[in-house]
Parts: structure tokens; sequence; C-alpha cells
């Protein structure tokens, strides 16, 4: 609804009643409103459909946009293309990759942003040893040059079950992200965990980088771990590459069926149980 170049809470685009050519974007108290609004007609729907689905009132007052960055972080933190959703909501892209990739605070132009990100991806950090520990207890093996050290590593982090983050758990989630080669990072879009280790990293992190450019992954990474279902899910996505090329016109086909390639040889993608100790 909002025009290419245009803010992306445009007053101009976003007053759906006078239609009035405002210049910037939506005011704080504009938002917050807009956000109540939404919350009754959710629980207005809920009701008229007979849906248990309701929101419930906060405790903690309204919800505010102040408390939508830990909300933004915690995609940001989950999903490898989670550094475009800062870039638009900060609109700095440098600022954002130092962010998530490096521990350089200084560098950063907003202030609270790196004790957000620190916090999220260590309780998505954490989420993932939990994960990696069920698998492993329900038989799955594992397999990377990483699969030692992420068993040892999992094995260490505590199960979070939820709870008020402070100041101090802000500080301790820093902590935790500096313990080099022990934290583990989920990156679902390249069917694997990687346990972080900068001198091991191929994505060439900085010299102090507590967290790994997932967007960069790269095969052939020592931080590389995957269980029996990621090495399926790459088979599957290998076939699926395949079938796409037989039907492409070359020289597409031909790049497509080297990416396929790519996927495949290796022995601990085709035999993952054969690489649970290789590390």
């Amino acid at each position: 609804m909002v025009p290419d170049g245009e803010l992306l809470f445009s007053a101009s685009y976003h007053d759906f009643v006078r239609r009035i050519a405002y210049h910037g974007a939506l005011k704080n108290t504009a938002l917050n409103e807009r956000v109540e609004d939404f919350v009754a007609w959710v629980n207005r729907e809920a009701e008229a459909q007979g849906l248990p689905h309701h929101i419930p009132k906060d405790p903690h007052g309204s919800i505010g946009l102040a408390r939508f960055r830990r909300t933004l972080a915690w995609h940001i933190a989950r999903r490898p293309g989670g550094l475009i959703a800062l870039a638009i909501q900060y609109g700095h892209l440098r600022t954002v990759l130092d962010a998530r990739t490096s521990s350089g605070y200084a560098s950063r132009s907003r202030r609270g942003i790196h004790g957000i990100l620190d916090v999220e991806t260590a309780l998505a950090a954490a989420d993932t040893a939990a994960r990696l520990r069920d698998s492993v207890a329900a038989g799955e093996n594992l397999s990377g040059p990483a699969a030692r050290r992420a068993l040892t590593a999992a094995a260490q982090v505590p199960r979070f079950t939820g709870r008020i983050v402070s100041n101090t758990f802000v500080r301790k989630a820093a902590a935790f992200l500096a313990r080099d080669g022990v934290v583990l990072f989920d990156n679902p879009d390249a069917f694997l965990i990687c346990a972080f280790k900068r001198e091991n990293a191929l994505c060439d992190p900085d010299p102090d980088a507590n967290a790994p450019r997932q967007y960069d992954c790269r095969p052939g990474c020592g931080n590389a771990v995957r269980t029996d279902t990621h090495a399926r899910l790459l088979r599957e996505r290998a076939d699926d590459i395949y079938q796409l090329a037989a039907h492409a016109p070359e020289p597409v086909g031909k790049r497509m069926r080297a990416n396929e390639d790519a996927y495949g040889p290796a022995t601990c993608l085709r035999q993952p149980g054969r690489c649970r100790r290789a590390c």
C-alpha cells in the first residue's frame, strides 16, 4: 500500500479517513492507538466467530511501540534474513550488519539495539541447543565437522522456560554469546546448525564477531552440524534443483546442476550416521 521509496509508516498513505498529504511518518501516539485498536478488533472478531484466541489484557500496561523492539529482535535472531527487517526499522543497513555480526558496540548509531539483539540471539541459541538435545535423545544422528562440539555445547546450555528479561539478563546474554565455539545458531535456509567458532568460519565474520553471517553461509565450513533431518531436507532440496534444472534452458540448467552437485556428494549427507563423531 506504500509506494516504493516512501517511508514504511508514511503519514500520507496511512491516513485512511482524510487522505491529507502529510509529511513524514505517523507519530508515536497515532501508532500506539492503532495497536490498541487492532487488539480490540481481534478480540471482537474472535468473539463473533466463536474462537478462543483472544488477546488478553497485559498486566504491564498497553502494548506500545517501545515494546515492539523485542518482537522485531525475536524475528531477527531466528531468521537468517531478519537483518532486513532491522534495516527497514532503523534505516541504516551498515548499522544493522554491525549490530548482528560484531561486538563493536561503539560503531552502532542507535542506542539499545545491541542489548535487545544479544538477548534474543542468546535465547534463540538456547532454543537451538534444546532442540538438538531433544533430537539426539529421539535417536537422530549428527554429521559435520563440528558435531562433537555441538553435542558438548548442547549438553551445557540450560533450557529457557520463559521469564521477564532484566538488565542483569542482558549482561548475561552478552557474556553467553562471547563464548566462542560453543554457541549454536540455527540456519534453516542452509539446512544446518552453526556451532560458531570464528577461526573456522567461512562466512568471513569480523575478528570480534559473536555470531555468524548466516546470510552468507558457505559449504564446507568447519562449524557446520546437521541432524538426520537436516540431511534429508538437504537431499530433497538437491533433488528439487535437479528436477528444475532438467526443464530449464542452458546455461541456467547447467548452473543449477552445479548447485545440486554441491549439495549431494559429501559422505556426511549420504550417510549421516557415519559422521556422528566426525570433528
